[in-house]
């Protein structure tokens, strides 16, 4: 699992890249604590754009991300999820906890 973090006036986007399975959602967490602490955002973006494979370790890492901007007062938002990832966050409830979006566009209002 590879990973770009990219913050900004209050806001982070962690770009996700390879296989989100149970190896890599430790670093991933990790990764995404730290980034939490040191930009501390009002909104944390997830792209899933370049995500070919993931399992329920997924969710984990994101309930997480949700449960640390909760913390801060912040959202999350979920973008280009691709249909497998999708079906995983949509068994699993994540669609009524925050937005979780498919292609370019997001509404971040939704949320």
């Amino acid at each position: 699992m590879e990973l770009s973090i990219i913050g900004k006036d209050r806001t982070l986007e962690i770009q996700l890249k390879g296989e989100l399975d149970h190896h890599g959602a430790k670093g991933l967490l990790t990764q995404m604590d730290m980034a939490i602490e040191r930009y501390v955002p009002r909104v944390l973006t997830m792209d899933f754009g370049g995500v070919t494979f993931m399992d329920s370790s997924g969710i984990a890492v994101v309930l997480r991300g949700w449960q640390r901007m909760r913390e801060l007062g912040g959202q999350m938002h979920l973008t280009h999820v691709a249909a497998q990832p999708r079906k995983v966050f949509e068994a699993a409830g994540v669609g009524r906890m925050m937005t979780i979006n498919a292609g370019e566009e997001t509404d971040y209002a939704a949320h």
